[in-house]
């Protein structure tokens, strides 16, 4: 059975399928270089916790920033957007665990499910946005997520039971601690931004495979070009061009580790105009060139079938 992913590059994004019907869940072990890019702006349906385990991230929730550093984990509501941006320049590794919050309901209307589960689901209650290892239940908190993670890498008879068992402990932690609060109102100037974003992204990423233009997308919100591309940075830390090229070469990554097709085919069928300017985005992403990526990924892959 495979143990806990480990995401090659940059490829969590919100139309990704977390686990299946059986296990709504997943772990995903991610490790970025110095310089290189943490996670992209998204976000998804389920609910996430996102645990640092070596460097430091500045995370980023719909308008809000904090820095996370090791040892530490942020909660993410479904639906929120999110991103990290490195904070010093150091490597980093952190795991992401996403899970479907109805997946801990049970068969019946419960005291679980109506005092945890719907609350969480329907937005009017959450777990703080900060975990932190300064406080008694902070500690327990965290416990429970590296437990949670060890039980996904190893994957022993009856795992299943223990993740979904450390989920609703950490319910049982919070709630005991009195941090089990109201979510906060977020006025309505924010919610205009955040929603501005979410059609931006959901345009590029439905339309990234032809040429899209600063007007195109301006003319989305509506703004001027010069308004849509200091908002957008203001929003995402990227340009859009950047953010553009970035998710490109996220969907070219993948073709690169699944299909034996030719490079320039690939660069093409992903939005890029010219094979070289491909090349150029790929290296500056990835800190190598597309077809040493496509040779690492092989050789992963055989090394994981002689295990």
């Amino acid at each position: 059975m495979p143990s806990m992913d480990l995401y090659a590059k940059n490829t969590l994004r919100e139309d990704r399928l977390h686990g299946d019907a059986m296990l709504p869940m997943a772990a995903y072990l991610i490790e970025r270089e110095a310089g290189e890019p943490i996670l992209d702006t998204h976000w998804h349906q389920e609910a996430e916790f996102f645990c640092v385990l070596e460097g430091e991230v500045q995370f980023q929730i719909d308008t809000e920033y904090l820095v996370v550093r090791a040892g530490e984990a942020v909660f993410i509501d479904g639906g929120d957007m999110h991103a990290g941006h490195s904070h010093n320049g150091s490597p980093c590794t952190f795991c992401a665990i996403v899970f479907d919050v109805e997946w801990l309901a049970g068969a019946s209307y419960d005291a679980v499910q109506a005092g945890f589960i719907a609350p969480l689901q329907e937005k009017r209650r959450t777990f703080p946005r900060h975990i932190k290892p300064d406080t008694a239940w902070g500690q327990a908190v965290l416990g429970h997520l590296h437990a949670l993670m060890e039980a996904y890498d190893r994957q022993a008879l009856g795992f299943e039971a223990s993740i979904k068992g450390r989920l609703l402990l950490i319910f049982s932690e919070i709630a005991g601690a009195g941090q089990w609060h109201k979510r906060s109102a977020i006025n309505a100037a924010e919610v205009v931004k955040i929603d501005r974003l979410k059609t931006i992204i959901v345009h590029m990423q439905q339309h990234y495979d032809r040429p899209l233009r600063i007007r195109e997308l301006a003319d989305l919100v509506p703004m001027s070009e010069g308004q849509f591309i200091r908002f957008f940075k203001s929003m995402t830390h990227k340009t859009p061009i950047d953010y553009l090229n970035s998710y490109r070469v996220r969907r070219a990554a993948e073709l690169l580790r699944d299909t034996d097709r030719k490079i320039s085919d690939i660069a093409l069928e992903v939005g890029f105009e010219h094979v070289s300017y491909f090349i150029k985005v790929f290296r500056k992403q990835h800190k190598t060139t597309p077809s040493e990526y496509r040779k690492e990924s092989s050789r992963e892959v055989d090394a994981a079938d002689m295990d």
